[in-house]
């Protein structure tokens, strides 16, 4: 599997762009911002953008996702249950005092459970609402690899102060949804570096009472 995290946009978020070596076909997940970057990546690997996965409905994660759609043609998919953090999208721009980016509802929902493949490459969606009640997580079993948002960070887990944020509701799915998951598994958090569901289990210490 080819795997390139880009640090991308003024908050930092880390997008990471999936590939198959074979099928050179490939996913973009969470292509907050420098879409020529993501784009040039691409063209790097020789790989044909087929899906667009946004973890959730923050500007940092989904602002460049429609300019990504033009570019290539890959519909985009995210969870329902963020189209109000959507409808506000001019809101989430004032807190940064940016240019508030082209948003639109996504091509299809993000459903927990559901199957996200390419040729050569499957994920499964966790639902894991907390930061947003529409934040979801990919799951790579094969690869032992958790996209992970803003859910799960390396010691500590997302905010819960902004619109749809609910503290409880995120230290639950984090004990249901991610620790359940094996101790080898790598973490792509939203920001900041990577780390593994053993290292969190053992030192975060917002899960040390999970």
């Amino acid at each position: 599997m080819i795997h390139e995290v880009l640090v991308v946009g003024p908050l930092q978020c880390n997008c990471s762009i999936l590939g198959d070596e074979t099928s050179r076909e490939a996913i973009v997940v969470d292509p907050g911002d420098n879409i020529s970057r993501i784009v040039a990546t691409l063209a790097r690997h020789q790989l044909t953008l087929k899906q667009i996965v946004v973890t959730h409905a923050h500007i940092d994660h989904i602002a460049g996702a429609q300019q990504l759609k033009r570019l290539t043609g890959a519909p985009i998919l995210y969870n329902q249950l963020d189209l109000p953090l959507v409808k506000m999208m001019d809101v989430q721009a004032g807190w940064l005092g940016i240019a508030t980016p082209e948003v639109a509802p996504p091509d299809a929902d993000l459903a927990d459970n559901q199957t996200v493949s390419i040729v050569g490459l499957t994920g499964t969606v966790l639902h894991t609402p907390g930061h947003t009640q529409g934040s979801s997580c990919l799951y790579l079993p094969e690869h032992a690899l958790l996209i992970a948002g803003d859910t799960l960070f390396a010691g500590s887990v997302g905010r819960t102060d902004l619109p749809g944020g609910n503290t409880t509701q995120l230290l639950q799915s984090v004990h249901d949804r991610l620790l359940t998951l094996p101790d080898e598994v790598r973490v792509i958090p939203g920001h900041g570096p990577a780390t593994s569901i053993g290292e969190e289990r053992e030192d975060n210490p917002f899960l040390s009472n999970l």
